[in-house]
């Protein structure tokens, strides 16, 4: 699939191209940490605009299109680093559809609910 990087919503997964697992597996939560900041509950906070989440069992990084806007060189290490490991990337179109799993974070507290 051919998808314009620069005007898109991206999900890069920990998936190589060939199908197989990426390694390190927790490749996503260094680069989301690394790009967190630490809020005034002194509790880490992923951005905005990066950050991870898991779509049919897969860990991936969710990267919108504003990071582009707001850190023109995270955006370039993340598709470098996608395209240098042969990670799978496509558009995020979660939104796209009303059974669409969300982003949770989005979700008051209380609302969250147990997998159990």
């Amino acid at each position: 699939m051919s998808i314009n990087q620069n005007d898109a919503d991206l999900i890069v997964e920990s998936t190589r191209e060939d199908g197989s697992p990426f390694r390190p597996s927790d490749w996503v939560e260094r680069i989301s940490t690394h790009l967190a900041g630490y809020g005034a509950d002194h509790r880490l906070h992923y951005a905005d605009n990066v950050h991870p989440c898991t779509i049919e069992g897969v860990r991936c990084l969710c990267v919108k299109k504003s990071l582009k806007e707001v850190n023109a060189t995270a955006h370039a290490f993340i598709l470098k680093f996608a395209a240098d490991n042969q990670l799978r990337i496509r558009e995020d179109r979660r939104g796209d559809t009303p059974n669409a799993p969300t982003d949770r974070r989005s979700q008051p507290r209380g609302d969250r609910r147990s997998s159990k």
